[in-house]
């Protein structure tokens, strides 16, 4: 069985790299919508910022100033900055565990956006800035799946990438459609702009064609089996990866992959007139604590050992 520390460290590092991921989306989202006059625009700027707790309406109205603290303040822990330092620390800290590929790949990445001219290049084309991030993190992933040997290390990183996933997704779908929040989004831009934020507009529109409706929004991001970033989808893989991380460890029916079921099975089988019927914001909050428990699971089984079993017998 891999070391806590060593299976603690991978698990952040997919968490972070796809919330660094995420932001970065939101922000070049927020950007390009600011550029269009209307409803949809301050609609889009306040979904992604609800999405990451941030609920000032001010900064609504500065999409600008917003999407740049998103990326570059290094006091706010959910920056693109700030995670892709935390990534980077925590595969320095193993190191030996990864490929030459993925080091390079995360470490250049992390230089670049730390770099002296990182403000100046952000403020001369900062979509073009933002989307050389989310392309160097596609890089990234693309590097851990090809040189990365398929296993405990490998199912470690890829429960963090999907756990975070399906907690901001499913926090993007709050912002929209939760009752506790604020009206319904229904604006056609501001539509739009969710599936981009998703990175799910080609792929709804295959299914659905070019009927952006809410109803089919919601039902694709949360129930799709085939859409990589819909909530269906990565709740099935973090049963999967739990199931053989299990078993490697000879934990058997373990307590995280216990809930990680439950929750695959809340998805699998419920349908969109379900949760209109009982309102979106129900099954979205259900999500994001199930998550939330599951990660403490991960910890208390894989991570948190009891004391006895450190000291010598």
């Amino acid at each position: 069985m891999m070391l806590a520390r060593v299976a603690d460290s991978l698990y952040w590092i997919g968490r972070y790299i796809e919330r660094a991921e995420h932001v970065s989306r939101l922000a070049a989202v927020m950007l390009n919508a600011a550029l269009d006059v209307g409803a949809g625009a301050a609609q889009t700027s306040r979904i992604a910022l609800a999405a990451v707790g941030a609920h000032d309406a001010g900064r609504a109205d500065h999409a600008y100033e917003a999407a740049r603290d998103l990326s570059l303040d290094r006091e706010e822990a959910g920056s693109v900055v700030a995670c892709l330092a935390m990534a980077r620390e925590n595969a320095r800290q193993v190191r030996d565990q990864i490929t030459t590929e993925t080091w390079e790949q995360l470490n250049m990445l992390h230089l670049r956006v730390n770099g002296r001219a990182q403000e100046e290049a952000f403020d001369d084309d900062p979509a073009g800035f933002l989307q050389g991030i989310i392309a160097d993190l596609h890089l990234f992933k693309g590097a851990v799946d090809s040189t990365l040997s398929h296993g405990e290390g490998w199912r470690f990183l890829l429960i963090g990438v999907y756990l975070e996933r399906a907690q901001l997704i499913a926090r993007l779908l709050e912002a929209c459609f939760s009752d506790r929040k604020s009206p319904p989004v229904i604006e056609p831009i501001a539509l739009m702009s969710l599936l981009r934020m998703a990175c799910a507009l080609e792929p709804y529109l295959r299914v659905y064609t070019a009927d952006i409706n809410p109803r089919f929004i919601l039902e694709f991001l949360l129930f799709d089996e085939d859409f990589p970033r819909s909530i269906r989808f990565c709740t099935a893989r973090i049963q999967a990866l739990l199931e053989q991380l299990s078993h490697q460890a000879g934990a058997g029916r373990s307590d995280a992959l216990r809930l990680a079921g439950r929750l695959d099975a809340r998805l699998k089988y419920a349908d969109v007139e379900e949760v209109e019927a009982s309102g979106a914001g129900t099954l979205l909050a259900a999500v994001a604590g199930e998550c939330a428990q599951i990660h403490e699971a991960i910890y208390e089984t894989f991570v948190a050992y009891p004391l006895e079993l450190s000291l010598p017998g």
